[in-house]
Formats: structure tokens, C-alpha cells, sequence
């Protein structure tokens, strides 16, 4: 069996991958799309070629013959962008360090180094496969080169493969002839000028009439078309330069080390330090056990503990001293722990009645035997962790999921690297031990998915006792080392008082409302549903009978044909897959088709129907509350989002989404209370600009939006008409949010001009905020990050991209993430300040839900006087504003009647 070849383009997938994956960076700012792509796609050939030997070719930074000859036709080539250039190197090393061959030749293109070694390959009687973006190489094809070429389909990479009867069918030209088709038509990308007004099926149709230049210019009077006649006739000169510089060579003087690209050894432990430094979490699988035993191992010893007596007189012998702990633990039930202290052990215990009960018991079975007394009072590991953290100071991760077990009233002696890591970098899309302890402390700790595959912990448990111990040590070790680093690093930053006095006690109070839920009436969400499903059939039935036909509403392809092929309504876009009937698409047509409003509503409907009358119903409890999740650490401007489900996305446009509220109620012999703050990013962006207008406007009390509108519009207040007052408001909000006139003038239905207008009347009327905001994204260009006035940062990488559009994107986050973070913050200093006064007070009454701007009680009858004055007072005196922090208050028998 012949030996196989894969030879890849290096920049030419390096450049595909960049453009087919979005910008992405490391926690370190380094951009890695490009790599990530490369190595994908690099990774899927290897699978399916299974290839003898590799090597990746890459251009010479010096000019090459192709490159002067060009010049003197054209100029210089387009630059690479910044994000991209900065990856090339980055590859190199990434490919050196898998012991990939790596092939560079002075003064010639990838291409031609290439197809050198692709015909030397040859004719030793080897299979070669050639991997490339670009056509060019399809000139290489034949019964023994294959050339692979890569493309990304519906987020997929797919891979066309053409030997030389391929280039033929497909192409109708032969692997030789491609290259003359290719000097016809020219190449932008390739900086092959082609000849004028000959694109690709002009040139197909001449060289298969022809079957070459010379012929074709042979016969130049035969061909019919005058225009193109013309045009190869004056322009002879630029198909021969085109023809040369399309021809890629294939006679270098270089040859391939099969030693050096022997296809083996890639997995090594410089190469998998590489992917963690990168954050390729889901690459790491690739890499042998016998690699990842080159991690560094924070433990010089693990001990195993017998007893929970023993675990307690451990942790007696820590002091003052911190310690880090890593349980395996779920719903406040714990089933394994790791503590690691000063002195270089790690120590490790799972609970007796582990040994007791079988292994795959699930977490409700043992809260079952808990709720019956069959937990016996030793292997009350929980009891054992709640009583000893009492004088304890602990570094763990994702200390909310603990709490369960821990003193509640020690949450200042306790540190979430998790929450440290979140604040230092926010714009990660997740956080593990391991990512942290390799970007803050510098060492390599194998991770979940590496260690245990798909599994979870839990199934590793039984599976693999002693690896779970190995990993659960090595997360104990690794939080308590990097703690003081992480608080260092808070401190240097400015950060460190939102820690300990925000986030850390936000931590609790998240815990608290997420264990207490909200009571979900499955009666009234099945009402619910059945009164969406009766509207529901009835717009469906007008849709039909205004498009004169029944057709699935839901389905974009049928109803594109409906309005434009059928109906013919206007502002058709057609794409590879149909018509676009997107919402942005359809709200324009909608104020003047009925039907168009209705499919508008009949969508709004239906994701009611599935989202909340369905999808509600399957997250009631038994004890008939939800339990949504408050996640702290996901977005990057500070703002507490909510999953499984999303209480926070409640619809409030339409009277049928709203009536969903009422599906929430309190306990009996309980309210709700209410609570939202009025404006709270206008108020935040008169603070933080001191415009001083916009502060006595404020001052005012009065109608805010009717204030603005009498001074940009310039007219007495009493006469501002509600047109008026709705644009006013309009660039009030989207002021804060660095709103472009192409923007405003999309919201309002006016013209760009228009918009440009209101936006100049407003900066007029409120000077100090146009200021404000310049300065805000001078700074953060300055600084590559944003700040609030509580000194939560949030880096904005945008604002030094080579992209226009990105650099604009990240002026407007350079804006608005001041205001919007600070709004972040104040909700939670209301609500540990809420949650406390609550609890000192002695109140039975619950915080059970914070929806952005908006808190919610459930409060004991009793009790709901003295907790709406705490609600309201603190969520007043959450922060001191240069303007008052207005809170609304109502209390209802339902989450509807309370709004």
C-alpha cells in the first residue's frame, strides 16, 4: 500500500479560518479564531486521511517573483488585518510545539512549495493530499494529488475533494487548462488581474471552445460577442502576465525531511500547555494520559481520611490560616471533599454513607434518607462543615453552590476565585479551576474534560474513585494558591472593595432566593396555554384566509412565498434558502398589511405557548415553586442574568405576555411586593456627566422625557405633543447606549438626516453629556478598558480592531458600560442591603427575585408594611447620586397585580 502525504497551505486555511469563526480571545486579550479554525480543520483531515507523513507550507514574508511581477502591473497587495497577522506567528509556534514539519522557501509562495513537493511526492509513488483554501492548487490535481479544499456550511466545515477527473466534471477544463481559465477570469484575492469583461462562464466557454490562450488568440476573429473580442485583442499583454502569475511552480529546489514530517508525536506536553494557555478546552481529550502526568501537581501528598472526626481535627489545625476546599457536592449534599492547607497535603474524604449505600444512589435518595433520620450523626459531613467554618477562612470555587454548608454568617472569611476571576476578566464565556489556575498561578492542572471524558463527576465517582480524589485535590490545592494572587491582582485593580463588599455578599443572597423559589400555579398555566392556543387558531385562520390558502405560518420558506412570490408585497430579499421574512423585514410591511401583523403576533404566540405555558410547567418543584438560577459571573457588564429557567424574559409588550405574571403568587397569608427603580440609567448618566440641565431637570420633578423634548424641540413644556415626547424619549434611552443617527432614525421611521438632527438639539441641550461620553471613549482607548463608578472594569478589545465596524461597536460599549455596569452595581448593593435589613430585622418575609431594575418581596401580611419601607429605603440609599434614586412600589395578590 502506497505511503500518503498531507500537505497543507498554511496561510491560506489560517486566513479561511479567520474569516469563518468570529473574534475570539484568550483570558490574556491574544486573538485565537485563526488557530482554533487551523487546528480544526487540520485535526479533521488527519481522521480522515490518516496520513504517513505532514507538513505545512507557509509564505516568506519577503517578496516573491509573483509579487514583483504584479507590482509592476498593479501595485501592492491588500494588507492582512492586525487580528490575523498576529496569529500567523502564534501558529508557527503551536504547529512547532505538536512537532508539525513546518516549510518555508525564500523569494516563493506557499503555493509553489507545495506543488513541488506534491509532484516529487508523486512520482516516489506516494498519495498526496494538498489542503488549501484556494482554487490555485487545483492546477496540482491528478490520478495521485488530491486537493482538498475546506468550506464552512451552517457553522460546519465541509470539505470538497478534487482529483483531476473532478476539476474536469466540475470544472469543465483540465488540471493544465484550469490555469489558463484562471488568467481569463483573474482573481482579486490572488491579485491575478484576468482580462476586463471576461468572467468566469466567458472564460469556461472560451477555453472549452478553444482549449487555450494561443488558440484562443488564434482565432480571435471567430468569436462572436464584439465586446470580447475587443477586449482579449487589446489586452493580450495582461492575459499572458495573468498566465504567469497563476501559474504556480512546481520545480523548486527543496525537498521534504519524511523523517521530520513523520505524522506522529503531535500530543506533547509543550504542545497541550499551548491549548490550555489558549483555552481550546474541548482539544485537550486529544492528549495522552502520559502527557497530562507532565501537569505539575500542587499536593506533595494526599491523604485519605476514614472519618468525619478526622476531617474535623484537620481542619482545626488550620487557624487563621486559609484554606482551600473543593466538595463534590449538589443541592447542599455532599459527596466527596478535598481541603488542602499550608502545609502541602491535600486531604480527602467521602462520607461514610457512600460506602454504605450504592454508588449510583442519586442526590434525592440521600436527601430522602436525610428527611427520615437515616443520615447518621458522623457521616453528617454537612453539619460537620456548617459548625466548623464558623472560625474558618476558605478559598473555593463557586462558593453559591456550597452555602448549603457553610456558616452563612462568615461570608466575609470566605473567597470564589470564581467571582475574582469573573470580575478580572469578564468577558470569558466560562471559568473552570483549571483555566484559572493556569492563567493566574502559571501551572497545569488537567481539567474535567480530559480527566473524565463526557462523564460526569458523579459517574466518575463509582467509575474512577481515584482519579476524582487526584482531581478534587489538585482544585482544593489550586484555589487556596491562587486566592492572594487573585486579591492581589482585585487590589491593584481597584476592585477589591466590589469584591468584598458587593459580590462575595451578593454570592449568599443569590443562594438564598434561588433556595426559596417562587410558587408557579400549574392551574393558571395551563389556563394560560389554553387561552394562547384558542388565540392562536384563531390568527391562524385569518393568516389563511387573507393569503387565500392553509401553509405552515412558522415556516420562513412557505411564508416568503406567500407574501412575495403569491401577495407580491414589497421589500422581497431573497437569500440561498428563499425569501427573509426576519422580524426587521416583516415589522416594516406590518402598519400597512394586516396580515403581516398578524403573522407578527401569531410568532410573539406561539414562543409564549412553547417558552412559558409549556416550558414553565416543566420547572415547577414538587414543592410547586420554581427555582430559577441566578448566574453572577456571565455578563460583562456586571447585570445578574437568570436560566432554567429565564424569569427575567417575562414578556411585557403585549397584554397576553404579561398576563403570564399572574401564574406567580405568593404563599397564603402573603404578598407580593414590587420594587423598581425609575430611569436608573438616565439618572446614573446625569451623576457620572454632571450636566448640570439635566440635573435641574431632575430637580424638577417633573416628566423627564417631556423636559427634554421642551428643550431640544424648543417648546413651552405644556405644549410638547406626545410625537414629540416619544422621540424625546427615545434619544433620552439611546443616548445611554451610544445610539448612531442610522440607529435612531431606524426606531423613530425618520430619516438618518432627521436623527443626526434630535441627536446634534440634544448634545446642544445637555452639553456636559456630549463631553462626558467622548471622554469615556477616549479613556477606554487610552486604557483598552471601561471603568464604573464602583471601579468594576470591562475591557473592550474592539476598540483596537482593524474592522470599522468593530472599532464603532466598541465605542458605543466604551459609552455605555459605565452607566450600564453602575446600574449593575447599585441593584446589588440594594439587594444585599435588602436581604440584610430583612434578616436583622427579624422578618419572615423573603427576597425571592430580582428582574434587572427590579426587586421582588414575597413579605407575610403582617409584615408588609415595615418590608416595603425597607425595600424601598434601601434600595434608595443604595447609592448617592447627584439626583435622587426613585423607587416605584406595588404590592399585589400576583406578580401582575404587584407590577
Amino acid at each position: 500500500m502506497s505511503q500518503k502525504l498531507v500537505l497543507i497551505d498554511g496561510h491560506s486555511i489560517l486566513n479561511r479560518a479567520f474569516y469563518g469563526l468570529p473574534i475570539l480571545t484568550n483570558s490574556e486579550g491574544i486573538h485565537t479564531n485563526a488557530v482554533y479554525g487551523f487546528l480544526n480543520i487540520m485535526f479533521k483531515i488527519l481522521e480522515e486521511e490518516k496520513p504517513d507523513y505532514l507538513a505545512v507550507a507557509f509564505d516568506v514574508h519577503a517578496k516573491t517573483f509573483r509579487h514583483l511581477a504584479y507590482e509592476q502591473y498593479k501595485g501592492t497587495r491588500k494588507p492582512m488585518p492586525e487580528e490575523l497577522r498576529e496569529q500567523v506567528p502564534l501558529m508557527k509556534q503551536v504547529l512547532k510545539a505538536m512537532h508539525v514539519e513546518i516549510l518555508e522557501k525564500e523569494g516563493f509562495e506557499a503555493d509553489d512549495v507545495l506543488g513541488t513537493l506534491a509532484r516529487k511526492a508523486e512520482a516516489e509513488g506516494k498519495e498526496v493530499a494538498l489542503i488549501s483554501g484556494d482554487r490555485d492548487l487545483l492546477q496540482i490535481a491528478s490520478d495521485h494529488v488530491k486537493i482538498r479544499i475546506p468550506k464552512t456550511k451552517m457553522g460546519r466545515t465541509e470539505i470538497e475533494d478534487y482529483y483531476a477527473s473532478d476539476v474536469k466534471e466540475k470544472l469543465l477544463v483540465t488540471p493544465q487548462q484550469f490555469i489558463e481559465l484562471k488568467a481569463l477570469m483573474g482573481d482579486t484575492a490572488d491579485n491575478i488581474p484576468g482580462v476586463p469583461k471576461v468572467g468566469e462562464k466567458t472564460a469556461t466557454e472560451l477555453m472549452t471552445t478553444y482549449g487555450s490562450i494561443d488558440e484562443i488568440y488564434a482565432h480571435l476573429d471567430e468569436i462572436p460577442k464584439k465586446s470580447i473580442r475587443e477586449t482579449l485583442a487589446a489586452n493580450r499583454e495582461l492575459a499572458d502576465l495573468s498566465k504567469f502569475l497563476a501559474t504556480i511552480k512546481t520545480d523548486c529546489d527543496l525537498a521534504l525531511d519524511y523523517e521530520k514530517a513523520k505524522a506522529e508525536g503531535f500530543y506533547t506536553p509543550e504542545a497541550y500547555a499551548l491549548f490550555k494557555k489558549l483555552e481550546f478546552k474541548n482539544m485537550l481529550s486529544r492528549f495522552e494520559e502520559g502527557n497530562q502526568a507532565q501537569n505539575e501537581k500542587l499536593w506533595e501528598n494526599i491523604v485519605t481520611l476514614q472519618s468525619g472526626e478526622e476531617l474535623e481535627r484537620v481542619l482545626e489545625k488550620a487557624g487563621n490560616a486559609m484554606i482551600g476546599m473543593q466538595p463534590l457536592c449538589e443541592r447542599g449534599r455532599i459527596f466527596a471533599i478535598a481541603v488542602s492547607l499550608e502545609n502541602g497535603e491535600a486531604y480527602y474524604y467521602v462520607p461514610k454513607r457512600q460506602e454504605k449505600k450504592d454508588a449510583q444512589m442519586s442526590v434525592f435518595d440521600f436527601l430522602g434518607m436525610a428527611e427520615n433520620g437515616q443520615d447518621e450523626k458522623e457521616d453528617n459531613l454537612e453539619n460537620l462543615l456548617r459548625k466548623a467554618s464558623k472560625k474558618l477562612r476558605i478559598a473555593t470555587f463557586d462558593v453559591k453552590h456550597q452555602y448549603g454548608f457553610l456558616d452563612e454568617d462568615g461570608v466575609d472569611r470566605y473567597f470564589d476565585v470564581l467571582i475574582a476571576a469573573y470580575l478580572l476578566n469578564p468577558l470569558k464565556s466560562d471559568y473552570d479551576v483549571e483555566s484559572i489556575a493556569s492563567e493566574h498561578l502559571g501551572v497545569m492542572i488537567p481539567g474535567t474534560l480530559e480527566t473524565f471524558g463526557k462523564k460526569s463527576l458523579e459517574q466518575a465517582r463509582a467509575d474512577e474513585p481515584e482519579k476524582v480524589r487526584d482531581y478534587l485535590c489538585s482544585c482544593a490545592c489550586a484555589v487556596r494558591k491562587v486566592a492572594p494572587i487573585l486579591w492581589e491582582k482585585l487590589s491593584a485593580t481597584g476592585m477589591d472593595r466590589l469584591m468584598k463588599e458587593i459580590e462575595m455578599p451578593l454570592s449568599l443572597v443569590l443562594y438564598d432566593m434561588e433556595k426559596e423559589g417562587v410558587i408557579a400555579r400549574r392551574d393558571e398555566l395551563k389556563a394560560y396555554g389554553e387561552a394562547l392556543d384558542g388565540k392562536i387558531k384563531e390568527l391562524e385562520a385569518s393568516i389563511w384566509e387573507k393569503a387565500g390558502k392553509s401553509f405552515n405560518v412558522l415556516s420562513p420558506k412557505q411564508l416568503g412565498e406567500i407574501l412575495f412570490d403569491e401577495m407580491k408585497l414589497p421589500g422581497g430579499k431573497k437569500t440561498k434558502t428563499g425569501y427573509s421574512t426576519a422580524a426587521d423585514v416583516l415589522e416594516k410591511l406590518a402598519p400597512d398589511y394586516p396580515i403581516v401583523s398578524e403573522i407578527l403576533e401569531y410568532r410573539g404566540l406561539t414562543k409564549l405557548k412553547s417558552t412559558y405555558a409549556d416550558g414553565l410547567a416543566a420547572c415547577i418543584g414538587p414543592d410547586g415553586r420554581i427555582h430559577t438560577n441566578f448566574n453572577q459571573t456571565i455578563t460583562a457588564t456586571g447585570r445578574i442574568s437568570s436560566t432554567d429557567p429565564n424569569l427575567q424574559n417575562i414578556p411585557m409588550r403585549m397584554e397576553l405576555g404579561r398576563r403570564i405574571r399572574k401564574v406567580f403568587v405568593p404563599a397564603p397569608d402573603h404578598v407580593f411586593l414590587d420594587a423598581d427603580y425609575s430611569q436608573i440609567e438616565l439618572r446614573i448618566l446625569a451623576h457620572v456627566s454632571g450636566d448640570q440641565q439635566l440635573i435641574e431637570a431632575y430637580h424638577m420633578d417633573q416628566d423627564i422625557h417631556r423636559i427634554t423634548a421642551s428643550k431640544v424641540f424648543h417648546v413651552p413644556f405644556e405644549e410638547v405633543t406626545s410625537l414629540q415626547r416619544r422621540n424625546a424619549k427615545a434619544v433620552n434611552f439611546g443616548i445611554v447606549y451610544g445610539i448612531s443617527s442610522f440607529g435612531l432614525s431606524q426606531d423613530l421611521s425618520i430619516t438618518p438626516k432627521e436623527a443626526a438632527a434630535y441627536i446634534q438639539q440634544y448634545f446642544e441641550t445637555y452639553p456636559g453629556i456630549k463631553v462626558y461620553l467622548d471622554d469615556c471613549v477616549t479613556q477606554a482607548k487610552e486604557k483598552g478598558y471601561s471603568v464604573t463608578m464602583f471601579g468594576r472594569r470591562r475591557p473592550i478589545p474592539e476598540l483596537s480592531s482593524s474592522n470599522f465596524m468593530q472599532r464603532s461597536f466598541g465605542e458605543r460599549i466604551a459609552m455605555n458600560s459605565p452607566i450600564q455596569g453602575a446600574a449593575a452595581d447599585i441593584i446589588k448593593i440594594a439587594m444585599v442591603k435588602v436581604w440584610r435589613a430583612l434578616r436583622d430585622a427579624g422578618l419572615k418575609s423573603k427576597l425571592i427575585l430580582q428582574v434587572h431594575d427590579e426587586l421582588i418581596i414575597e413579605a407575610r401580611k403582617d409584615e408588609a408594611e415595615t418590608a416595603r419601607k425597607i425595600l424601598e429605603d434601601n434600595m434608595k440609599s443604595a447609592a448617592d447620586l447627584l439626583v435622587e434614586l426613585v423607587v416605584d412600589v406595588h404590592e399585589g395578590e400576583n406578580w401582575y397585580d404587584a407590577k
